[in-house]
């Protein structure tokens, strides 16, 4: 009879294994960055129409800058109890800071849970862009603030340029959970988000951690300009308006771009990848970040992709020039044309607002120059040309050439 009993056991278990070998992972969940120090009725109104679609909030709480000085962030504590969805503080360390006394820091930073309710605080994170060269110093910081925090989980973000580095896996054994960063980690010219660059980043990172990691992506766009000599000059990242320098670019995260990056990740897993993070949740007086509803419809999946229409619009008076319109009818937000020819029958034009005119052996035409993302449901003037009588008033974006600014 214990001859028998053994073998059911087994018998029991092995089919056990196979049914967990055959289960399905658990879906990708979606975590937003809330990085705004100043709590507006824009930002709790987009907590309060976001919480279908969060898992966590990770909210800016405070930093230690690159002279050591460690300050404090307000945030709106009801907001994010009446918002249902729990919390994780990350504390940000400014990558120049080179030298910091990690007992008492992490003393500080354990001290930010007082007052936070067990049952809202999902963790910690902290935000260090730290030289690959001090990886071993971070890993001692984590080690001594890892018991401070008693039960509560400890998250960081990372860097791709930590993957060659031999104290990367020792690094990563320490925290319980670590978030990748894909986005604006290269220079500016080089783009804010190269999905096939990510994808490679990904797949090497999980090579390195035998912990649940997560992969920050971006909602937002930059605009960079140079001085003459090619140095930077100024990255704006949440303002519309910026000093120009002697060049400079607009760099956009396409949401189409995302959205299939998103679907590529779902469906070619890599072992211990759980979610998204995404920078930053969008308000609608971040003038730099997609519409809410354009976030929305990348997490599900699912963008209002009309095209655009591009239009001659005539001028007021009868010997005004028609202005050039761009009109975007969807709910999200659009990518404008990189090219647009304009009717042979226009012989002077000029562009406005991000483009600039060009001049072919055929036509004239209006290319994209640092020109911004057009908003769901706007409409807004990039050129105005002179064109004769008849000219045709529906113009289309030049074929191969609408590829969005990244």
């Amino acid at each position: 009879m214990a001859h028998v009993l053994r073998n059911l056991a087994i018998t029991a278990f092995v089919a056990l294994l196979v049914a967990a070998c055959g289960r399905a992972p658990a879906p990708l969940t979606h975590d937003a960055y809330v990085w705004q120090r100043q709590w507006t009725p824009a930002l709790r109104e987009a907590m309060s129409s976001s919480t279908d679609l969060v898992r966590d909030w990770r909210v800016l709480v405070a930093q230690a800058d690159r002279n050591g000085a460690f300050h404090t962030f307000a945030p709106d504590r009801e907001a994010l109890v009446r918002s249902g969805r729990p919390v994780v503080l990350v504390v940000r360390i400014d990558g120049r800071l080179a030298r910091f006394d990690a007992g008492v820091l992490a003393e500080r930073i354990a001290g930010l849970t007082a007052g936070w309710p067990s049952t809202q605080l999902a963790g910690i994170e902290i935000d260090y862009d730290c030289p690959t060269s001090r990886l071993p110093a971070y890993t001692d910081f984590l080690a001594a603030l890892r018991p401070r925090l008693a039960a509560l989980p400890l998250s960081i973000t990372a860097l791709p340029t930590w993957i060659g580095s031999r104290d990367l896996d020792a690094l990563l054994a320490v925290p319980d959970e670590s978030v990748l960063q894909v986005h604006a980690v290269q220079a500016p010219q080089a783009g804010l988000f190269d999905p096939v660059i990510a994808d490679r980043w990904v797949d090497e990172f999980a090579t390195h951690t035998r912990k649940p990691f997560r992969v920050a992506l971006p909602t937002y766009g930059s605009r960079v300009s140079w001085n003459e000599d090619g140095s930077l000059l100024a990255v704006e990242s949440e303002r519309a308006a910026l000093a120009a320098g002697a060049m400079s670019a607009e760099l956009y995260a396409a949401p189409d771009t995302l959205m299939a990056f998103v679907a590529h990740l779902t469906k070619d897993r890599p072992r211990g990848f759980v979610g998204v993070v995404w920078f930053r949740l969008p308000t609608v007086d971040d003038t730099r970040a997609w519409s809410l509803a354009t976030w929305r419809g990348v997490v599900r999946g699912q963008l209002d992709t009309r095209p655009l229409l591009i239009t001659l619009q005539p001028g007021v008076t009868a010997d005004a020039p028609f202005e050039v319109m761009l009109d975007n009818a969807a709910v999200t937000d659009a990518v404008p044309p990189q090219r647009i020819a304009l009717p042979s029958s226009c012989d002077v034009a000029d562009g406005i607002d991000g483009y600039r005119l060009r001049r072919t052996d055929n036509a004239l035409e209006l290319i994209a120059d640092g020109a911004r993302p057009l908003k769901a449901q706007t409409r807004r003037s990039i050129g105005w040309a002179r064109c004769k009588a008849g000219t045709p008033l529906t113009l289309s974006p030049t074929p191969s050439e609408g590829t969005p600014v990244s």
